[in-house]
């Protein structure tokens, strides 16, 4: 059975920092392409930051430079540093693995993410 769970969710002043993990399990986790995204009330779910297999990273515009992605395989982890924060990054943070053919190649392949965690909250005030 595979689980994504994450952690480290909260509430934080703009301008602070949190650290976000998503434990996974039931997968191999060094063969997966991992993803975080996010979803506030009533807006789409987004794709934040992904890193492939072989470490390689992928931002959204809107996190470059504040946000850092990273995996580590031998404890089938995946973590999120946000830094900087802002109001705007309040939202629903979650961490979803793809296993595709495609995402051995490019990660996010475009094929869709296989597993997703249940969430965990991010609240940022002014």
């Amino acid at each position: 059975q595979v689980r994504l769970v994450e952690s480290g969710g909260g509430s934080v002043q703009s301008g602070g920092s949190l650290g976000l993990s998503c434990s996974a399990s039931g997968i191999i986790f060094s063969d997966y392409c991992m993803g975080w995204f996010r979803q506030a009330p009533g807006k789409e779910r987004e794709g934040v930051a992904y890193i492939g297999r072989n470490g390689g990273t992928t931002y959204a515009d809107s996190v470059k430079g504040r946000f850092t992605i990273s995996r580590d395989n031998a404890s089938n982890m995946l973590h999120l540093q946000l830094n900087s924060l802002k109001p705007e990054d309040t939202a629903m943070y979650y961490c979803a693995a793809d296993s595709s053919y495609y995402s051995r190649f490019a990660c996010p392949s475009g094929s869709g993410f296989d597993y997703w965690g249940q969430g965990t909250q991010v609240t940022v005030s002014s």
